[in-house]
């Protein structure tokens, strides 16, 4: 078994995850595989007890029927096994107040976060947790800032199963080929970065966009009319609009298909699309601002500057007053992109191959996510000066009291070692 066993190993938690096509749910996927990894198909115990937040959607993944059928069987078997003394690892939104309930007494909460601010609600449901991780160092900040300090940093890792080089020639010309990425969003600056590329290379063929950024959470129709909106009466043979790849299969296509990615979201909780593009060995034009920061840095992006802080209300997905989702986003600096994007050409012209994106894939791994998960190398002060309190204090159970003993013990056993 991998990893570092100091604490819990990774089988003995529970687990309350979304498996579906989204975001989460590929994270929750590459989580269950690496669990999957360390535990041998003979094990009396060879499952674990996985909750599922949703019906179970693997349909963007490669087939893969014993995998399937352990997911279907950890969630079959997970209420005749839990106990709600296992400790749970729980993926979700901080928002939604169903995330105050758990299975288990002990919660640690992954969640993404983007903006620079919290709310009433999201500080409530982040102080009745025991551990938060945050893929954005920005994001740790913040909560701090806000005064919550149950809170860390996880990096998540390269996705080895579903994306890796094809090496396949994709177009006969010696075009530069630009990738946009994620789904269509104010806070991504998406329309602002297609027409400040549209003006700078627009019309020449030597460079070419393509736009990977369908939005699932609106209709078809609703997608077309917003591309048609920000191109406007632009006639420009040299971008084009993808529709929704439902299969990570097509999707590493597509990340291969490209030279450069283009990261210039101005809040990002981590940027899958763009981290593994630039681990795939793609040049990126990166913003050099939250959760981004977290991986890209001089050596293997191109970085650029963002704009100013403005608020990042869209009437859609962002709606001035509710009790969520309130903030600011960065804007983007049109000149500092641009820039940026000439910058990524010439390195492009000079190797294909952005060599030092391509040590992403080893130093993120989900080995190493899932450790920091499950076996923490020591406390900080405010945990520890916690789990004190916790574990003396008379208004708790019996149980409540033992358990924060029982951290104390491992952590002094971890000082010792």
């Amino acid at each position: 078994m991998s990893g570092n066993q100091s604490s819990l190993s990774a089988e003995k938690y529970s687990y309350h995850l979304p498996v579906n096509a989204v975001s989460f749910g590929q994270v929750s996927v590459a989580l269950l595989r690496e669990i999957r990894s360390r535990i041998k198909s003979s094990d009396e115990g060879a499952f674990i007890n996985l909750f599922l937040i949703g019906d179970s959607d693997l349909s963007t993944q490669p087939e893969n029927q014993d995998f399937s059928e352990w997911v279907e069987k950890c969630s079959a078997l997970a209420t005749e096994k839990h106990n709600r003394e296992n400790p749970l690892i729980k993926l979700w939104h901080l928002y939604d107040t169903r995330t105050l309930s758990s299975v288990s007494r002990y919660q640690k909460l992954i969640t993404f976060h983007e903006l620079d601010q919290l709310t009433p609600l999201e500080k409530n449901v982040a102080r009745n947790i025991d551990e938060i991780y945050l893929t954005s160092k920005y994001s740790v900040d913040v909560f701090k800032e806000h005064g919550i300090d149950n809170v860390k940093f996880l990096p998540l890792g390269f996705d080895h199963h579903n994306f890796f080089r094809t090496d396949k020639k994709y177009f006969n010309d010696d075009r530069v080929t630009f990738n946009l990425v994620g789904k269509f969003e104010k806070r991504k600056n998406h329309k602002e970065v297609i027409q400040a590329w549209i003006k700078r290379f627009g019309n020449d063929n030597r460079y070419f966009l393509q736009c990977s950024i369908h939005n699932t959470f609106l209709t078809p129709e609703q997608n077309n009319q917003i591309f048609s909106s920000i191109v406007a009466e632009q006639r420009c043979s040299n971008i084009t609009f993808l529709t929704f790849m439902g299969q990570n299969a097509q999707y590493n296509d597509f990340l291969n298909s490209g030279d450069i990615v283009i990261g210039a979201s101005g809040g990002e909780g981590w940027g899958l699309p763009e981290f593994h593009s630039v681990g795939l060995g793609k040049y990126g034009v990166i913003m050099n601002e939250t959760g981004y920061k977290s991986w890209a840095n001089e050596s293997n992006s191109v970085l650029i500057n963002p704009g100013s802080k403005d608020e990042i209300y869209d009437n859609m997905f962002f709606r001035k007053g509710n009790a969520y989702n309130q903030g600011n986003y960065f804007t983007l600096d049109v000149d500092s992109f641009i820039h940026g994007c000439e910058q990524a050409i010439e390195k492009c012209r000079e190797n294909r191959v952005n060599e030092a994106g391509l040590s992403l894939q080893k130093e993120f791994t989900w080995a190493k996510t899932l450790d920091a998960l499950t076996c923490p190398k020591g406390m900080d002060s405010v945990s520890k000066t916690k789990a004190e309190i916790e574990a003396s204090s008379p208004y708790n159970d019996g149980w409540t009291r033992e358990h924060y003993r029982k951290i104390l013990n491992e952590e002094e056993t971890i000082e010792k070692a």
